[in-house]
């Protein structure tokens, strides 16, 4: 009978493994975090799209869009401050039941313009902030 010999790699090749694996982490992620606020400025512009039209859906009932004292959850729970529209939509304007927050955690800003005839509405972009340059713009509808 002839010994048997241990299968597994060594303490080197383990290390040798892990900085192979490291490299390729770091050669990806510039490419993975390009795409990641790619993907985050796309998600911005669908959920201003929906909001717009969902604000679009409550003029259409109401023939005013909601005061900016009334802001989006105007459109998920019927506003008790005037105006309160009289045609409000007992199932809400937006799926789900909440108005989303933008893809960076912060609250879509939201103002009502001459008596309710026109709104702005737009994300801070990545920083939060007015302005900003990139993925820190602002991104506005309509």
């Amino acid at each position: 009978m002839g010994s048997r010999r241990q299968q597994g790699l060594t303490f080197r090749e383990i290390l040798v493994l892990a900085v192979v694996l490291l490299m390729i982490v770091a050669a990806l992620y510039p490419v993975v975090h390009s795409r990641l606020g790619d993907f985050r400025l796309s998600r911005a512009n669908e959920q201003l799209n929906e909001l717009a039209a969902a604000l679009e859906r409550y003029k259409l009932d109401n023939h005013f869009y909601p005061t900016a004292g009334q802001g989006l959850q105007a459109l998920v729970a019927m506003p008790t401050t005037q105006p309160v529209p009289k045609s409000w939509n007992k199932r809400g304007y937006l799926s789900g039941g909440s108005v989303p927050r933008d893809p960076w955690g912060n609250a879509y800003v939201y103002n009502d313009l001459e008596d309710g005839r026109y709104y702005e509405l737009y994300s801070l972009g990545s920083d939060g902030a007015p302005g900003g340059e990139e993925a820190a713009r602002d991104i506005r509808r309509p």
